[in-house]
């Protein structure tokens, strides 16, 4: 937002955070993020606050705060938005727009509208479209900009006012809808339910595949050219981790179930399933390639995000294969350009290394399993001087198996011969 001009002041009640800020520095790995911190309060649109006072001259309000599972259940936990908001009321005149951001349960918006009536404030809901690795130019140049509002008109005052905020997208023909607020809320839920529904189907095809002597990656491209179904998220393989697809769809079970709509999501279980038994199976791979045991076999995990261009080690496929492994007797070494700092802190019982070389160095088992560019490029002679036992299990199905195998690698991954 300042990037485009606008004068923002960021809130947080974390102190550190906002320390680290106002230094410069994000709370995460973002590319591109950084620099454009940096140059924003140098050019003096940009402060960083515990003081929610410090808002009250701004005409928007975004509540961009964090809506994680609640510890043993499905549900999204609304704390934290429900501080946002309440932060805000002492705050807020009639020419307030307080816009919702974060990934909540159909029916919080109506909720907080209630809250904020007292203050004249209108509220609106626009779901955020945000990619991992890509969040920088996602929010630069969205795909599309959903508003939800109390009538679902478009004529409604507040549009008006989103439409200033959002005027160099709505210039680039960002296509724009506005509607009520349960249906801007679903949007986001029912995209990652639909994108985690595509991974899941492709990871139950590659079960069949590796049954039946198939190639998943094939089978993948020849019904990716059918344009009706696509290539995107068709790619077979550990499956999906993160702070969004997991705990979202289950939310979004949970949620159905309060509304009495349970069984029409009651797919989404299964599609869970399927993406948590693909850690399994890596695992499973991996020790077939053993011999039957990891006791005393040295592991080497290349990756510890749950994607590349991310720090982000929340429901992690590749540390869940790690700790798997280690408590079978693998002496597991995690590597990664970017997440090593979180994922020691939040497993620490792991061994972790910065250097991909060092990791690599007298290996038994080598598995790949965050797609990062540098493990893609891996050549596999080289790579074959250091380790001990040439044994790649590939668990994102990225590398080419006849150059690897050609080395004299011994190759496996999740659907493939």
């Amino acid at each position: 937002m300042a990037s485009l001009g606008h004068e923002v002041v960021g809130v947080d009640v974390d102190e550190a955070k906002i320390e680290a800020l106002t230094q410069g520095r994000p709370p995460f790995f973002e590319p591109g993020l950084s620099e454009l911190l940096v140059k924003a309060q140098d050019k003096g649109s940009l402060e960083f606050t515990t003081d929610v006072s410090r808002a009250a001259a701004a005409g928007v309000h975004f509540v961009c705060v964090g809506t994680p599972q609640k510890p043993g259940e499905f549900a999204a936990d609304v704390t934290y938005v429900d501080a946002a908001v309440d932060s805000l009321v002492p705050h807020l005149t009639s020419t307030s727009v307080v816009v919702g951001k974060s990934t909540v349960p159909v029916g919080t918006a109506e909720r907080l509208a209630g809250v904020i009536a007292g203050t004249g404030a209108a509220m609106m809901w626009n779901p955020e479209f945000l990619r991992e690795g890509h969040a920088v130019d996602d929010t630069l140049h969205p795909n599309r900009l959903v508003y939800g509002v109390a009538d679902g008109r478009a004529d409604n005052p507040a549009v008006a006012g989103l439409d200033e905020v959002y005027a160099s997208m709505l210039a680039e023909d960002t296509p724009r809808m506005v509607t009520d607020f349960a249906t801007a809320e679903l949007v986001k839920t029912a995209a990652n339910s639909f994108l985690a529904t595509k991974i899941s189907f492709i990871n139950a095809m590659a079960e069949l595949c590796e049954a039946s002597g198939a190639d998943v990656t094939q089978l993948a491209d020849a019904i990716g050219m059918d344009d009706r179904i696509g290539r995107k998220f068709l790619n077979a393989g550990l499956g999906f981790g993160g702070g969004c697809l997991p705990k979202d769809i289950r939310a979004f079970m949970a949620r159905a179930g309060e509304l009495g709509a349970d069984q029409a999501v009651a797919f989404l279980k299964e599609i869970d399933s399927i993406n948590m038994r693909r850690r399994v199976r890596m695992v499973d791979i991996a020790r077939d390639t053993l011999g039957g045991s990891f006791i005393g076999k040295k592991i080497t995990i290349l990756g510890a995000a749950f994607k590349p261009d991310s720090d982000d080690v929340r429901d992690s496929p590749a540390l869940a294969v790690a700790r798997l492994i280690a408590t079978q007797g693998g002496v597991v070494t995690v590597t990664d350009p970017q997440a090593i700092a979180n994922a020691s802190r939040t497993f620490p019982e792991l061994n972790y290394v910065t250097d991909t070389t060092e990791a690599l160095t007298g290996s038994d088992a080598v598995l790949l399993l965050t797609e990062w560019r540098e493990y893609r490029d891996l050549d596999p002679q080289a790579t074959a001087e250091l380790v001990s036992g040439k044994v790649l299990v590939d668990g994102r199905n990225v590398l080419t198996p006849e150059q690897w195998r050609s080395a004299g690698w011994t190759y496996r991954a999740l659907g493939r011969p």
